[in-house]
């Protein structure tokens, strides 16, 4: 019997297998969306708590760079002889671009904020990048309905074509949320990328038609070309033409025709299917990088 024992195999150890942390979407859809709206409407209200105006504040930053942009390029460089509605318009572009700026800038740091509720089992690690956009998604409902007031009043009659305003916001949003994706992701491995960030969608003001039409006299065919690369360029035209002036041209027809809106379409799927991507595939590993 020992010769027999002695001519065994000695038992395998068992396999090392890498144990992944908790997906981008833990815990199922249910709990993933009832968390989402729970820590969105909480971080709203908190913005606010305490304050004497309340939500009147989130009027204040939009009004005060609108306040100062409307002064420098109506009476020093004096855009709005050129523009017709120059003041509406340049009031609906400092909003959207304020979306996309305060939620991309509100996510490229919330996962490091958000450490503790990270280090959580099962938590959804997606939920913390999409609370931001959801927030500043609240705040510019809010913010549309002052645009829309200052329209009006300024004696622009209400046209049909404000009802195609969600399919102006939808493309925005899912910009602002694919590169909220990303760069929350890339700010976990590489910490400057929030320092960077704040440079890049500062330049990303002024390479966006938010002062100026792309459809500016004065504007060289190189900056042109170079501004119908970035996509919010094709989503701030159309919502000129849809929400402030039907005579002035239709993004396809402001870049030129349908081939020219196509560098712009390819950045913006990239940009979506890219910060999807990196998010999903860090989203297991965030926890032990923090």
């Amino acid at each position: 019997m020992n010769v027999q024992a002695q001519t065994q195999a000695p038992p395998k150890a068992p396999e090392l297998r890498e144990v992944r942390g908790p997906s981008a979407v833990g815990g199922g859809p249910r709990r993933f969306f009832d968390l989402l709206w729970l820590i969105s409407t909480t971080e709203f209200k908190k913005s606010f708590h305490g304050t004497a105006f309340g939500y009147l504040w989130s009027l204040v930053r939009p009004l005060i760079l609108f306040g100062v942009l409307l002064v420098v390029f109506t009476k020093i460089i004096r855009f709005e002889g050129e523009v017709l509605h120059y003041p509406e318009l340049l009031l609906l572009n400092v909003v959207l671009f304020g979306f996309f700026q305060e939620s991309t800038g509100a996510a490229v740091g919330s996962v490091l904020a958000n450490e503790g509720i990270v280090r959580k089992t099962q938590f959804p690690r997606l939920v913390i990048p999409l609370a931001s956009v959801v927030v500043a998604f609240f705040t510019l409902l809010l913010n549309l309905v002052a645009v829309f007031a200052f329209i009006l009043l300024s004696g622009i009659d209400p046209m049909w074509t404000w009802l195609l305003l969600p399919v102006v916001l939808l493309p925005l949003v899912l910009l602002s949320t694919g590169l909220s994706l990303l760069l929350s992701a890339l700010n976990v491995r590489f910490r400057d990328v929030a320092l960077i960030w704040t440079v890049l969608s500062t330049v990303l003001l002024y390479g966006s038609p938010v002062i100026y039409p792309i459809t500016l006299q004065v504007l060289p065919n190189t900056v042109r070309d170079i501004l119908l690369v970035n996509p919010i360029t094709l989503i701030l035209e159309q919502a000129r033409y849809w929400i402030i002036e039907p005579t002035a041209p239709t993004a396809v027809e402001a870049a030129g025709g349908w081939l020219h809106v196509v560098p712009a379409t390819l950045v913006f799927i990239g940009a979506c299917i890219l910060g999807a991507w990196v998010f999903k595939r860090e989203a297991p590993k965030i926890a032990e990088r923090l």
